[in-house]
């Protein structure tokens, strides 16, 4: 579904990834995970033409989208939840969901998708007409989660979904992840500092170090390499 061949992407004179490759299948769960300011973060701004690719490629279902324009490539199908979650503060958690399906116009799908994810989330639910302002820090991640899926997207891709949560909280979202992955089918790419909490719920996993990928393979392979579990897994 998603190929990156020797990508090149930063900011100013500087690369924050130097020649990423890696691929993600259709129906996968995917994690790429590395110590913070590794690159993962850039890795998702150049897939969605938020940072500019300078060398390589990228490629959604076979068509190039590297040089394209992000709300181009949103109509694609790729969709981020991004890191600090970025909700729109002064609107209500409805109008928030309503700005997620912002370039659809299918009035009745587009409810059914608001109350599929009000059913992921019944606290959405019930704070529907509340200011997503308002929300704690668990409601807001799944506030954004929740827009990015009214827009269908067949890519998902999630940028530290985790952080600054309470562990019940992030018990909750990544059992949700694991379920908008079974029910819709939809491939969802995770970006984690969570390095265990990642893994047990991906098929396959991308280490990252320093803006380069440095291993790869079945996620149950990287729990069990020494060499992750004493730099990431604490053990």
């Amino acid at each position: 579904m998603l190929k990156l061949e020797n990508v090149q992407s930063g900011y100013g004179n500087k690369l924050a990834i130097k020649e990423v490759s890696l691929e993600i299948n259709e129906g996968e769960i995917i994690t790429l995970i590395g110590a913070n300011g590794a690159g993962k973060s850039t890795t998702l701004m150049t897939i969605c033409g938020v940072v500019a690719c300078r060398a390589g490629s990228v490629k959604f279902q076979e068509r190039e989208i590297h040089k394209m324009a992000p709300d181009e490539i949103v109509k694609l199908g790729i969709c981020q939840v991004p890191e600090g979650r970025h909700i729109f503060p002064q609107l209500t958690v409805k109008e928030n969901l309503d700005m997620g399906a912002f370039l659809r116009n299918d009035t009745e799908e587009i409810k059914k998708d608001r109350d599929y994810v009000y059913s992921l989330f019944p606290i959405l639910a019930e704070r529907r007409h509340q200011d997503g302002g308002n929300l704690s820090g668990g409601e807001q991640q799944m506030l954004a989660m929740s827009r990015a899926l009214m827009a269908r997207p067949k890519l998902l891709l999630l940028d530290e979904p985790s952080m600054g949560l309470a562990p019940l909280v992030i018990k909750q979202i990544f059992e949700i992840i694991k379920q908008i992955n079974k029910e819709s089918n939809t491939t969802i790419f995770l970006v984690e500092q969570n390095a265990n909490q990642a893994l047990h719920i991906a098929d396959r996993g991308y280490v990252m170090e320093t803006g380069r990928i440095t291993l790869s393979g079945p996620a149950q392979e990287l729990l069990a390499n020494t060499d992750i579990q004493k730099a990431y897994l604490g053990i």
